[in-house]
């Protein structure tokens, strides 16, 4: 069976693509995890923007909270609130749903895109997990959440509806739905 050269080179092209496109990129957090892969706080937005190599963007919200925010090169968002002396003792990372991209190098070797809600249950089981389904109100509607208690801080999960994780949040204290 002979291959046409056009068949075969639209052949390698579209793998060549495929890989692209779908490929898997670090975070470069390694400064900013312990021995055990947990994300260290305190830190410092100084410090966290040195270990990303991002500008460290400031805002506030309606109600004049302070927030910090890192988008890296990998496509990899971090957000925070900042507490007094602009120390951050709290963390969420994701990618924004327009990049179709596999982050690893996060806290506990979770990989965004590509951790399924099973492997997380099974992992965290030990920590006593929680988990419920998000509503239609929810940025991932029909997915789930997983949240766990590892040492002081929680750790909240966001599954999309296919059960990949999209989110990870990092907290000292978890918040009421019902206070806002």
């Amino acid at each position: 069976m002979k291959i046409k050269p056009l068949t075969l080179f639209l052949t390698v092209l579209f793998q060549l693509l495929s890989v692209t496109a779908f490929s898997q990129k670090t975070a470069d957090l390694h400064s900013l995890l312990n021995k055990n892969s947990e994300f260290i706080f305190p830190q410092t937005p100084d410090k966290i923007s040195k270990a990303l190599h991002a500008k460290t963007i400031f805002y506030e919200d309606a109600n004049d909270e302070k927030y910090a925010k890192w988008i890296t090169a990998t496509g990899l968002e971090l957000y925070c609130s900042l507490g007094k002396n602009n120390v951050i003792n709290e963390m969420s990372f994701d990618v924004p749903d327009h990049k179709v991209l596999a982050i690893e190098g996060l806290p506990y070797g979770l990989v965004l895109n590509k951790t399924t809600l099973q492997q997380a249950k099974t992992t965290f089981s030990k920590y006593n997990t929680k988990t419920q389904k998000l509503g239609d109100d929810s940025e991932f509607s029909g997915g789930s959440k997983l949240v766990f208690k590892k040492g002081n801080h929680y750790t909240i999960l966001l599954f999309d509806a296919k059960n990949l994780l999209k989110s990870i949040g990092i907290t000292t204290e978890l918040v009421d739905p019902a206070a806002n």
